[in-house]
C-alpha cells in the first residue's frame, strides 16, 4: 500500500511510522507542518528505512490533491491536530478549523482521489463526563457529549467521515477513540533486553501530559510540577486516566489497516481498561526513577472530566489486538530514558 501518514513526525504518528517501516514493506509518506512534529525524530525514522517526507500544512487545500495523486496514496492514517483541551476552551477556533474543518478537506480530497482507507485519531474527550464507567466497549455507543471544544472537534470530524463513508461504498474507515497515550519507543540496545533505550518519544515543548511532565520534574528539567484539582468525585480526589502505551497504540493502527481488507468500518476504544489517578501516577514515576519532586495543589483545569477509563472488549475481540506494555511502571520508566536523551 502507499500509506499517508499526516502529522508523522509528531508523538503518536511517528511511532505508528516507526512500525511500519520496521514491519513492513508498505510505501509510506509523511506530511506535517513541523509546528509541533520534531525534523529530529523524521532524521531517526530514516535510519530504519526510506520514506517521502512532504512539509505541508492541511490548510493548504489546494496542495493536498497533489500530495495523493503523486505519491498513489491509497491509504491515510490521520493524525495531524491540535490536542491541548485547556487551549481549545481558551481558542475554540484554532481547534474547529484545525481539527474539524482541515480533517472535512482531507476527505474530501481522499474521496476525489481514490484513498480507499482513512484511519482517524479521535479521542476518549467525545464522551465528555460520562455517568458511568468503564465507558462502553462492545458498540462503542456510550454517549458522546464533549465538554470542551477539543472533543467536540474530534466528534465532529467523526461525523464526517461516517457519512462520507454512508454516500461512497469505496470509502472505509476505523475511527480510534484514545486514552491517555504515554512512554516513548520500546527499545533495547542488545540482544539480553537489559538496557531500555528509546529512539522517539514525546518531544514537543510545553507539553501538558502527565507523564511527560512527571518525567521532566524527574530529570531536573522542571522544579515542580501541579496536580490540577484534587477535589475530584474519585479514590483520591485527583483525576483518573486509562494510560496507553504510545507502541501498543501504534500496534493498533497497523492492524486497523488489515482489518478494513475484510471487515466493514467501524469505531474503537484503545486503552487498557485500567484507570490510575493523578496522585498515583506521580508516586510511580518517583518511584521508578528514584527520584522525589515538589508537586502543588491547583484549581481544576476547564474541561478536565473527573474520570476517563476504557471497555476494550471490543478491540481485543474484533482486531484480536494484545496489548504488550500494559504496566505504569514501564510507561514511566520508558518515558523517563526518552526525557534523558532529550
Amino acid at each position: 500500500m502507499n500509506i499517508l501518514i499526516t502529522g508523522g513526525a509528531g508523538y503518536i504518528g511517528s511511532h505508528v511510522a516507526k512500525q511500519l517501516l520496521e514491519t513492513t514493506d508498505h510505501t509510506i509518506t509523511i506530511l506535517d507542518n513541523l509546528s509541533t512534529g520534531s525534523p529530529k525524530t523524521l532524521e531517526t525514522l530514516k535510519t530504519i528505512r526510506d520514506f517521502e517526507f512532504v512539509k505541508l500544512d492541511l490548510k493548504a487545500f489546494d496542495k493536498i490533491p497533489e500530495v495523493l495523486q503523486k505519491h498513489q496514496i491509497d491509504t491515510i492514517i490521520h493524525f495531524a491536530a491540535s490536542i491541548v483541551v485547556p487551549e481549545s476552551v481558551e481558542n475554540p477556533l484554532k481547534y474547529y478549523m484545525n481539527n474539524t474543518v482541515n480533517t472535512t478537506n482531507l476527505i474530501k480530497c481522499a474521496l476525489e482521489n481514490g484513498v480507499g482507507k482513512f484511519v482517524f485519531s479521535s479521542t476518549a474527550a467525545t464522551y465528555g463526563e460520562p455517568d458511568s464507567l468503564p465507558i462502553n466497549g462492545i458498540d462503542e455507543n456510550f454517549p458522546t457529549k464533549p465538554i470542551n471544544p477539543y472533543g467536540m472537534s474530534k466528534l465532529m470530524s467523526e461525523q464526517v467521515i461516517q457519512d462520507a463513508a454512508k454516500a461512497n461504498a469505496d470509502f472505509k474507515y476505523v475511527i480510534f477513540r484514545y486514552f491517555n497515550v504515554a512512554g516513548a519507543d520500546i527499545y533495547y540496545d542488545d540482544s539480553a533486553h537489559t538496557q531500555l533505550n528509546p529512539r522517539i518519544g514525546q518531544s514537543f515543548p510545553n507539553a501538558t501530559h502527565l507523564i511527560k511532565i512527571a518525567s521532566e520534574c524527574a530529570v531536573g528539567k522542571r522544579e515542580k510540577m501541579a496536580i490540577f484539582g484534587d477535589d475530584f468525585y474519585t479514590i483520591d480526589g485527583t483525576g483518573v486516566r486509562d494510560y496507553i502505551h504510545v507502541d501498543d497504540l501504534a500496534d493498533a493502527h497497523i492492524k486497523a489497516i488489515h482489518y478494513l481488507d475484510e471487515n466493514p468500518s467501524d469505531i474503537f476504544n484503545v486503552g487498557y481498561g485500567q484507570g490510575f489517578s493523578v496522585r498515583q501516577v506521580i508516586e510511580a514515576m518517583k518511584e521508578v526513577t528514584e527520584t522525589d519532586f515538589p508537586v502543588e495543589h491547583a484549581p481544576r483545569r476547564a474541561g478536565d472530566p473527573a474520570a476517563l477509563i476504557s471497555d476494550n472488549t471490543k478491540i481485543k475481540s474484533k482486531m484480536q489486538w494484545i496489548p504488550k506494555y500494559k504496566d505504569l511502571a514501564l510507561i514511566c520508566h520508558s518515558a523517563y530514558e526518552w526525557e534523558k536523551k532529550l
